[in-house]
Formats: C-alpha cells, sequence, structure tokens
C-alpha cells in the first residue's frame, strides 16, 4: 500500500451496489435492454459522495470472498443461509438476484476505466480491506457503507469515521463514537464485542442466548469489554444474575471464537495500488465505450466532471 495523505474514502462497494440495485428502479435499461439500474445508481453514489466530502484517495473495496473459509470453520452457520451454491474450490456462491449478477463485472470495468482504485484480495472480504486500510492510514478516514459491522472502526482520535446510507446517498448518517455511545451505549472499539454478544441472524451468528442489545450494552458498560465479562463470570462476587452467569458461562465455546469472526481482519496483504482520486479518466476511449455500450452516458458525465472539479 502505497503511503496515503489526506482524507481516504473507503467504499464497501457490495453494500452500496445491493443498496443502489433496490433503489433505483429496474426500467433503468442498457440500449439492448439489459438492466443497468445497480451500474447508473452506484456512479450517482459515487458523484455525490465526492462532491459533498471531496476525499483526497478513493478505495472501491471488493469481496474476493463474500464467506471465508477461515471464518467459516470458526462458525459453520456464519451466512450459510445466504449460500445459493457450496463449491469445493474457492468462494461458495452468494444468492444474488438474477438481474444484479451481471451487472456486477460492468461495474468492475467501469471502475477501472473511470481510475478509481479497486481493491478485494483473495481468502477476505470487503470489510477486512476496509479494515486494512484503516488500520494503515495516516490521516482522517471516511468509511462509505449500510453495513453496522463495520462500527467498530469508529475512532474518533484518528479521525475515522462511518458514513451509513439511510436513503440513497442523499441522507448519510455521520458516525462517530458520540453516534455510537448514543445509541448503543459503546464506542467504536466496544462494538465488536457487542455485535458478538448480541449475535446477527443477517450474517448467521448465532449470539448469547437471552443476551440482547441492551443487556450487551450494559454488561460491557460494567465489565468493559468481553475479556472482563467473562473474568466476572468466574468471580462470584461481580454483579451478575444467576442467569447472566449461567448463559454466559455455557456460551464459552462460541464466545472463545468470536471475536475472530466478528472483528475485521488489519493484516490483509492490499496490493501496491495509486488511491488518489482520479482527475481524468484512466481509459477514456474505454470510458466512451461503456458509456454507449451500457447507456451510461448521463451518470459516467457527472462523474467525470465532479472528479475533474
Amino acid at each position: 500500500m502505497r503511503d496515503v495523505t489526506g482524507r481516504l474514502m473507503l467504499l464497501d462497494t457490495a453494500s452500496l451496489y445491493f443498496r443502489a440495485y433496490f433503489g433505483v428502479p429496474e426500467s433503468v435499461r442498457a440500449p439492448d435492454g439489459t438492466p443497468v439500474n445497480a451500474v447508473r445508481g452506484l456512479l450517482d453514489f459515487i458523484d455525490r459522495l465526492v462532491k459533498d466530502h471531496r476525499p483526497d484517495h478513493l478505495v472501491a473495496c471488493m469481496d474476493a470472498d463474500w464467506r471465508p473459509q477461515w471464518r467459516v470453520e470458526l462458525i459453520p452457520s456464519y451466512k450459510a443461509h445466504r449460500v445459493a451454491e457450496e463449491r469445493p474450490q474457492g468462494p461458495d456462491e452468494e444468492e444474488v438476484p438474477d438481474t444484479l449478477t451481471p451487472q456486477v463485472p460492468v461495474i468492475e470495468t467501469v471502475l477501472d476505466a473511470v481510475g478509481i482504485a479497486r481493491v478485494g484480495v483473495a481468502g477476505y472480504e470487503a470489510d477486512d480491506v476496509i479494515g486494512t486500510f484503516t488500520a494503515r492510514a495516516t490521516g482522517p478516514v471516511d468509511i462509505v457503507t449500510g453495513d453496522r459491522d463495520l462500527y467498530q472502526l469508529v475512532d474518533d482520535a484518528r479521525g475515522v469515521r462511518v458514513l451509513y446510507p439511510l436513503k440513497g446517498v442523499g441522507t448519510l448518517q455521520v458516525t462517530d463514537e458520540a453516534a455510537l455511545r448514543e445509541k448503543y451505549g459503546v464506542d467504536g472499539r466496544g462494538y465488536a464485542d457487542l455485535a458478538l454478544l448480541r449475535g446477527d441472524p443477517s450474517d448467521g451468528l448465532p449470539g448469547v442466548p437471552g443476551i440482547g442489545e441492551k443487556t450487551a450494552a450494559k454488561l460491557l458498560a460494567e465489565f468493559g469489554d468481553l475479556a472482563g465479562i467473562l473474568a466476572a463470570v468466574d468471580d462470584r462476587q461481580a454483579r451478575l444474575t444467576p442467569t447472566q452467569r449461567k448463559r454466559l458461562d455455557m456460551a464459552r465455546p462460541y464466545l472463545a471464537v468470536a471475536p475472530k469472526v466478528v472483528r475485521v481482519a488489519d493484516d490483509v496483504p492490499l496490493p501496491d495500488v495509486d488511491t488518489a482520486l482520479p482527475r481524468a479518466p484512466r481509459d477514456p476511449a474505454g470510458v466512451d465505450a461503456l458509456a454507449a455500450r451500457w447507456g451510461l452516458g448521463g451518470s459516467l458525465r457527472r462523474l467525470l466532471t465532479t472528479l475533474s472539479a
């Protein structure tokens, strides 16, 4: 990874193109009738983000493996309900709407032609790529995602915040430590412990039975972190109800492995990539061809104008 100075914006690309797909009508199509609503929607998202936040660096982070085997080996239920087809070699196939799947390669090709850095690393999710870029950044970081898992990276001292889309990207919830404490009672470092205690059905994480979000927040406020909570289970003087103590004790096998699954990696081997915000397209002829082939003229023109400003 090259030195990054100035504001870095990291896109959780799949999260954003899923939102674009469901937020833009499927009637938005290429000249041959192929739906391009996710492509157009994502380009419009990026245009608005760059226009409003003016990052110095921009990276579209990709899921090279949306369900890494090393996470599945620790918690077999991890994202299991979203598997469309198991594959003996390489990542399992994820359930994705039929008309979205063909748009993903178009998105990738367009980002490459525009010159926006696109990074995915074999064996890792986009979250892990984002976690590693964030750990290595020397300046402020804006993480754009519709996935609350990345709240764990919020860090006021380092200028790391999450821009969470509430409706399109026209309305973004700026999530800093104050916002996390107000809503969840924890800061960024505490969010991963909250998430693994509470569980997350959308990711196949069972959590600790009977420990919901409010109870998890209270336990973290009382004992500091997961290690402190487990120490309290062994301390008969600690203020735990008998039921809480029993539930946490029975969940020890899960709690022993959940942190590695829930916490994003910060040591992904990132490629050498130029993350600087492009001022002109890397492949102007390619951009023109893609605009004509897929009917992206308006969206691409707006984005290129914003990038050149």
